[in-house]
């Protein structure tokens, strides 16, 4: 097995951790990322999103590297919502950083960690952490899991962070694994968009997604997003090239369950 591509910096102070996990589906080895993401600015960093389980012993190995290359303190943890692939590494990372604070929607993380009710900050649409340099803003999640799932937008970098909103499969055969999607021309953006949608977000077939992507598009106006970095998808550097093939995926996705003629 080839060694993980990951961590990779994406841009400036972003970087991009995981590890791949194999996904049967009909003779074909499909391979779907839970990513992590390390935001450095001047003064501190914050970690995005806590990982899946199976990924948690590489994805601190992954931050250790990150640590003894001498990113700033990490004194943040954003999880997107409370899914376990989005925030099983949420204890061992409070843990591991006696100075962090769990950001983000924190509801019921009372619950499974009392001894760290002191370290929970609740962050609603408009907060943001200031890292020094650039701040991690909380912004409208257009498409989500939960119904408290939150999105969050790096400043510096323009960099969307979208949880499972940017959610689609790839083939490890083909050596896709730890690249862009600009870098994957063989990638079949839209059939992997609406099969994840068909199982991680059932409801899209069910409702007119057209409201859903006029408002994705305005919101990545409005931002003005440079880089989108998906929890369960390939990250997104050129979005003229690849947001209209988001688009159709979403749509495909929601006529999958679209009523039949009879």
């Amino acid at each position: 097995m080839a060694a993980n591509p990951l961590p990779r910096e994406l841009a400036p102070g972003v970087f991009w951790l995981g590890d791949c996990l194999d996904q049967p589906h009909g003779d074909v080895m499909l391979h779907g990322y839970s990513s992590l993401y390390v935001l450095a600015g001047a003064d501190s960093s914050v970690i995005i999103e806590a990982g899946h389980p199976k990924d948690l012993v590489v994805v601190e190995s992954q931050i250790e590297q990150l640590v003894q290359r001498g990113i700033p303190e990490v004194r943040f943890i954003f999880t997107t919502h409370q899914e376990t692939p989005h925030s099983s590494g949420v204890g061992r990372m409070l843990q591991r950083f006696p100075e962090a604070v769990l950001c983000g929607s924190t509801s019921d993380y009372h619950l499974v960690f009392p001894q760290y009710v002191d370290r929970l900050r609740p962050m609603e649409i408009g907060d943001s952490i200031d890292l020094g340099g650039t701040r991690l803003v909380v912004v409208e999640a257009v498409i989500r899991d939960l119904l408290n799932t939150q999105w969050v937008y790096d400043t510096a970098s323009r960099t969307l962070f979208p949880g499972d909103g940017f959610a689609y499969n790839h083939y490890h055969g083909l050596g896709q694994c730890g690249k862009v999607a600009e870098e994957v021309p063989g990638l079949d953006l839209e059939e992997m968009t609406a099969m994840f949608a068909e199982f991680a977000l059932y409801w899209t077939q069910f409702c007119d997604l057209e409201p859903y992507i006029e408002r994705l598009d305005e919101l990545i106006e409005e931002l003005g997003v440079d880089l989108i970095a998906p929890s369960h998808g390939l990250p997104i550097t050129d979005l003229d090239e690849t947001m209209p093939r988001v688009r159709e995926g979403l749509r495909q996705g929601s006529a999958h369950g679209a009523p039949r003629a009879t």
